[in-house]
């Protein structure tokens, strides 16, 4: 059997997401499982570099996993031979140039989102890649989870007849870092450092409506920092000068309403840290990060309004579970796989750049919306 090796350039996979989504359960999930295989037989075998600003942190990484490409250059991993693709999990304000750099260099490119912090240099990234002739992927993992995949399945089959809103709820509470360790990287709340849960999560609802529901037409946001100073990773304090909060209307395609709340300052209280509800004329359905349970029209109860007995109902026992009907994988490492076969054997991927800058533009569009006070369309963009 043929081994085809391929050189991937891995540049922040000493970050959260770089390591833990990327690098550990997709790259060596990859090699863990013998590789790639190919339509033609050939077995494609991804030989990471990876690239980051801490020597210490590289050095340690790669020993941990039996690795020996790593540098803290940039150019240096780009000119190595053998490497075809450039991937970027950085913090967003690096990502443009490091990305441009790598294009400049005739890398394939794949990368987190958002691309970049405004819709100007994302449709420039893209056209960028469109010129240099490289095949250019963005990563959306939400697509690749099981509850939405479920969800996706009872859209295409109809079960709801006419889709009439969607109600979403996505967060939890990021402690500020004094007492106890935040969660999450302290320039996710700096503005000045592309923080925002708007940027960071606006590009994710725009790819989870437009490929599950219906195209994104207009938004409204109120946005908030409801937690005003925050401690970094030194446990020294700064001024959150981010939103933490975004609370969004959007009217689809068909006249579908779909509010979104996305909080890094709410405690949980469901099942799974985001959830989605779509209700329709025929039926509706709760989606999670893994479960979807659904409620047909012919079994929907009959609730009745008195708020002077106590509920008796379990209405959450009044919901069907949806089967797996199928073996669900890592969703990063399944769309790793499908743009490694874009690359090696031109497989289709529709998340090129212009979707990463549809992202970028609903996001840039929110905060517009924050900012004016009002409704703004969300225009078709251009290639």
């Amino acid at each position: 059997m043929e081994r085809r090796s391929i050189g991937i350039v891995m540049n922040g996979v000493t970050g959260r997401m770089g390591y833990r989504q990327h690098l550990l359960r997709s790259i060596l999930g990859i090699r863990e499982q013998g590789g790639l295989r190919l339509a033609d037989g050939t077995v494609l075998w991804p030989e990471p570099v990876l690239v980051g600003r801490s020597e210490a942190k590289l050095r340690e990484l790669a020993g941990r996993h039996g690795l020996t490409e790593w540098t803290t250059d940039l150019d240096e991993a780009l000119a190595r031979p053998g490497t075809d693709v450039y991937f970027d999990a950085q913090v967003t304000s690096a990502r443009v140039d490091a990305i441009r750099t790598a294009l400049a260099a005739g890398k394939h490119v794949y990368t987190e989102k958002p691309t970049a912090e405004g819709l100007q240099d994302a449709l420039a990234l893209a056209r960028l890649a469109e010129e240099a002739g490289v095949k250019h992927g963005v990563v959306q993992d939400k697509l690749f989870l099981p509850g939405l995949l479920k969800l996706k399945r009872l859209v295409d089959g109809g079960f709801f007849g006419r889709i009439l809103s969607v109600r979403g709820e996505f967060g939890y509470w990021v402690f500020e870092g004094d007492w106890q360790e935040a969660q999450r990287p302290s320039w996710n709340y700096r503005d000045e450092d592309g923080g925002g849960i708007i940027l960071d999560m606006y590009p994710h609802w725009r790819y989870v409506l437009d490929n599950i529901v219906a195209p994104v037409r207009s938004v409204q946001v109120l946005g908030a920092t409801h937690v005003a100073e925050r401690f970094d990773e030194n446990g020294e304090p700064y001024k959150a000068t981010a939103d933490d909060a975004a609370y969004g209307i959007f009217e689809l395609d068909g006249g579908i309403i779909a509010q979104i709340n996305s909080s890094w300052t709410t405690r949980v209280f469901r099942d799974e840290l985001v959830e989605f509800q779509v209700d329709g004329t025929e039926g509706s359905a709760v989606a999670g990060l893994r479960r979807c349970r659904v409620q047909h029209r012919a079994m929907t109860p009959k609730p009745v309004w008195n708020p002077d007995l106590p509920a008796t109902e379990d209405f959450r026992a009044q919901w069907q579970e949806i089967p797996d009907n199928t073996e669900f994988d890592n969703g990063f490492k399944t769309q790793w796989e499908m743009f490694l076969r874009h690359v090696a054997e031109d497989a289709p991927f529709p998340w090129d750049f212009y979707a990463g800058a549809r992202g970028v533009q609903l996001a840039e569009l929110g905060l517009r919306a924050w900012r004016e006070g009002r409704r703004v369309e969300v225009p078709e963009l251009s290639r």
